[in-house]
């Protein structure tokens, strides 16, 4: 299967968790410290910590560090990606029913 597709895949399963749909919802208000997401959910650090990594490793999420503290933002050419992708599905089912 092309790179694109699993790429597509792996994010589309981060997003499965609500939680992590919920992280995703608040950084499009913009950037946050872990401190801040961590603050919103009544989980540990290491259980906030895995939910950053798969959004990370699937390319939702970018972090960078400051000082001691991670911040998190949303990476928008991925979610852009996302987006085409559901779209272009709308578009398909819309065709069907017009059939």
């Amino acid at each position: 299967m092309e790179i694109r597709y699993q790429k597509m895949a792996k994010a589309f399963k981060a997003l499965s968790d609500p939680k992590r749909v919920k992280i995703v919802d608040m950084l499009g208000c913009g950037e946050m410290c872990a401190c801040v997401l961590l603050k919103a959910f009544e989980i540990t650090q290491p259980t906030l910590a895995h939910d950053m990594k798969v959004l990370t490793d699937a390319e939702i999420v970018v972090s960078r560090r400051e000082g001691k503290r991670t911040m998190y933002s949303l990476n928008w050419t991925t979610l852009k990606r996302m987006n085409r992708i559901m779209e272009g599905l709308v578009a398909q089912c819309d065709a069907q029913d017009k059939k």
